[in-house]
């Protein structure tokens, strides 16, 4: 049986130039449903990446308690930050000001929210991945500002030695960072005081960046917190605090992906159906005569299955490749609906991805090759060679 299903395999792949056209229609089709569910999943892939960049172990996130993961609505008084720098279990803090302001973006002109965070020099230290790539840092008590590289890339005027308005004051932006990839990448930074001055918050802070002396010491920070609820106050790991934020957004993007995805698989199936069904048919005189001599049903079904599962795997490198070449590192910005923000990210296309890809391509070639290979399986093998005869 096995010689018997590699003979005719064998056969039907040599008559594949012949059947290009239809074949085609397969190899396109199935390539479609797979360079879009690709390109959709490495758009989640590369949000959630770049928000989890962001975070640490030995990192961590206070906010105003209630204030859950939305920096924007927290706010922490000069007192409070003042009690949280003299914690046990915390090494150094930054008190930060986090506030967003309308920039248009390159490609369609229109404002989008982009953060403004007001640092203190200490959040260089906690931040060790981030560093100035372009110009040099901003000069406290100035109206200067540092941009990310994601930022500078999908907003307008943000260019270095470009001067901008926010909030009726004009910035000047004298550096352009990297940061590992992460999300503070999206974000323009400057001076903590100068902005709490410019955006009116004087002594306030939205939250602070703390660098743990361990991971653990997360623990003794949140049970003094607990034990004392005046202070009104939470701690969440940076690394938490990322996942949750991306958690949303990226379930939303790839449940979308599958939807898109399985409405043309059902196209595709069909077209991968018609083409075999005309394949079985043009062959039904080839087939009885096989039958005739002595080959097995099953190798029929065998052989017909793998032609279609062949062309389903052209069909599913043609799509991967596309959506390799075609959005791997591609830089867009989506709105994270917890910090009301614009972030800019890079589609990331990976290993894991394509797999899931091909595995689409060749369950869609299985399906649309099995209802006509049963179908020559029973082709009445005395009516096929009185045709042919």
């Amino acid at each position: 049986m096995l010689a018997q299903i590699v003979q005719i395999t064998l056969l039907n792949l040599r008559n594949l130039p012949a059947r290009l056209g239809s074949s085609s229609v397969v190899v396109v089709g199935i390539g479609g449903v797979v360079a879009v569910l690709v390109a959709i999943l490495a758009m989640a892939a590369g949000f959630s990446a770049t928000l989890n960049r962001g975070g640490a172990p030995d990192r961590a996130i206070v906010l105003r308690g209630g204030s859950s993961t939305a920096e924007l609505s927290s706010t922490i008084d000069l007192q409070r930050s003042q009690y949280v720098s003299t914690l046990d279990g915390i090494r150094r803090s930054s008190g930060e000001l986090y506030t967003v302001a309308d920039i248009p973006k390159r490609a369609t002109l229109l404002p989008a929210n982009v953060v403004i965070r007001g640092v203190e020099q200490s959040a260089f230290g906690i931040r060790p991945e981030l560093r100035i790539i372009e110009g040099r840092d901003f000069t406290p008590g100035r109206n200067e500002l540092i941009a990310g590289r994601g930022a500078g890339a999908e907003f307008l005027g943000i260019d270095l030695g470009a001067t901008i308005e926010l909030r009726q004051s004009q910035w000047t932006v004298v550096g352009i960072f990297e940061a590992d990839g992460s999300a503070y990448e999206s974000e323009l930074w400057t001076d903590l005081a100068t902005a709490q001055s410019a955006f009116r918050r004087f002594s306030l802070i939205s939250s602070m960046r703390v660098q743990l002396e361990n991971p653990g010491a997360i623990e003794s920070v949140r049970a003094e917190f607990e034990d004392n609820p005046a202070v009104d106050l939470s701690i969440t790991s940076e690394e938490e605090f990322f996942g949750s934020q991306s958690e949303f957004l990226a379930s939303l993007i790839t449940g979308f992906g599958y939807g898109v995805a399985l409405i043309m698989a059902v196209g595709a199936m069909f077209a991968a159906l018609n083409t075999m069904y005309a394949a079985v048919s043009a062959r039904t005189v080839e087939i009885a005569t096989l039958r005739a001599l002595g080959f097995g049903a099953m190798p029929v079904v065998v052989s017909v299955l793998v032609e279609s599962v062949a062309l389903a795997l052209v069909g599913g490198l043609l799509g991967g490749a596309i959506a390799w070449f075609g959005f791997n590192g591609y830089t867009v910005s989506t709105l994270n609906q917890n910090s009301f923000s614009q972030v800019a990210f890079d589609f990331a296309v990976g290993p894991d991805i394509l797999v899931t890809g091909i595995v689409w391509a060749l369950a869609l070639g299985f399906a649309g090759g099995l209802f006509p290979a049963l179908q020559a399986a029973r082709l009445p093998i005395t009516q096929a060679l009185l045709r042919a005869g």
